[in-house]
């Protein structure tokens, strides 16, 4: 290390001077940097060695000058359940921690016209390094081309696969909602509803197309007059449930197609002077802290949002590191059995 003490009399160290010390490329110096996983354990102990001997400490600035971006990660979403979204924060957060990277977030709504051209105005001012793209911003293919337009790295969390390819997190929420409807036809429920999420989300589609074939294996089918379409939020679900409650045939469960209408439904239920489970069943979907807190507590489809974050961070630094990252990282959803599901209701007569 004796180079090393020298250069600390004459000058603030650079990364070509840690690897000219180490006898190892700047890509090399940048990895150990980085955290990335590519290096060897010896070499990765011989440049920290460096860096710690010379007091080296990265410069943000310059490196975001080298990749002509800044060092922001967005959030762009159009998410009704503010649960799910923090959530996510949290999960990138996670894996940014300890690096130069600042998470940003973006809101948006779908229904503005014009918030293509907002985005493109924001990564135009902002020169993000990557974006991360939940449910249903994931599924708009021409704003994912602009932001290619741009050069502009993103990762997109989707329920299912895509038609167009690129880096995503895949939930598989089909196959997430079949759990949930043949956890409810083995408790011998067939007088079964579904409140599920917008027209414009895929995931909706995923979900109901699931939950109608976890029904279909057991010999049960999806009653259009139990099946009605809610906002992802605590009142459409709450509404909702209201409907099915006073409709012609009352539902013995209810599926939500996440835990925001779920709880609605809870609050539906009660107010009618029912009970949960007792009267009526509920699951939901996403398994999000309210989800334990409810009582009783919400049977739900465990989605790791949080988990899931963090994943489409790290392909992103990833990308930051040199390395080439997944294409499609997977997670499957599953049941969380808890005290809001119970065997059907005997039938009088």
């Amino acid at each position: 290390m004796r180079e090393a003490a020298e250069f600390k009399q004459h000058g603030r160290a650079t990364i070509n001077d840690i690897a000219r010390i180490a006898k190892v490329s700047k890509k090399t110096v940048s990895r150990v940097i980085n955290d990335s996983p590519l290096v060897k354990p010896r070499t990765r102990e011989v440049v920290k060695a460096i860096i710690a001997e010379l007091g080296y400490t990265p410069d943000p600035q310059a490196r975001a000058l080298a990749l002509r971006r800044s060092f922001l990660v967005g959030l762009v979403y159009d998410n009704p359940s503010p649960q799910y979204v923090v959530n996510m924060q949290r999960g990138i957060l996670d894996a940014l921690e300890e690096t130069d990277f600042q998470l940003v977030l973006r809101p948006v709504s779908r229904a503005d016209a014009n918030y293509p051209g907002r985005l493109k105005q924001f990564i135009q001012q902002h020169k993000p390094f990557g974006l991360i793209l939940p449910p249903s911003v994931s599924e708009d293919d021409e704003l994912v081309q602009m932001f290619r337009d741009n050069d502009v790295d993103y990762v997109r969390i989707a329920s299912g696969m895509l038609d167009e390819p690129s880096r995503m997190i895949l939930t598989h929420d089909s196959e997430g909602a079949a759990q949930a409807a043949r956890h409810l036809c083995a408790l011998g429920h067939t007088d079964i509803a579904h409140i599920h999420g917008p027209e414009s989300f895929r995931s909706a589609h995923e979900r109901r197309d699931g939950f109608r074939r976890g029904l279909a294996e057991a010999g049960v089918s999806l009653n259009p007059e139990l099946t009605i379409e809610a906002g992802y939020t605590f009142d459409s679900g709450l509404q909702a449930m209201e409907r099915l409650l006073y409709g012609k045939r009352r539902p013995t469960a209810v599926f939500a197609g996440n835990d925001e209408m779920a709880t609605g439904a809870y609050v539906a239920v009660r107010k009618a002077g029912l009970r949960i489970p007792e009267d009526v069943s509920i699951v939901g979907f996403d398994d999000t802290p309210i989800a334990g807190r409810l009582w009783p507590a919400l049977t739900t489809v465990r989605l790791p949002i949080r988990e899931m974050g963090k994943a489409a961070a790290r392909l992103l630094l990833d990308q930051a590191a040199g390395k080439e990252p997944e294409e499609v990282i997977s997670f499957t959803p599953e049941i969380v059995v808890r005290e809001s599901s119970a065997a059907a209701p005997r039938k009088a007569g």
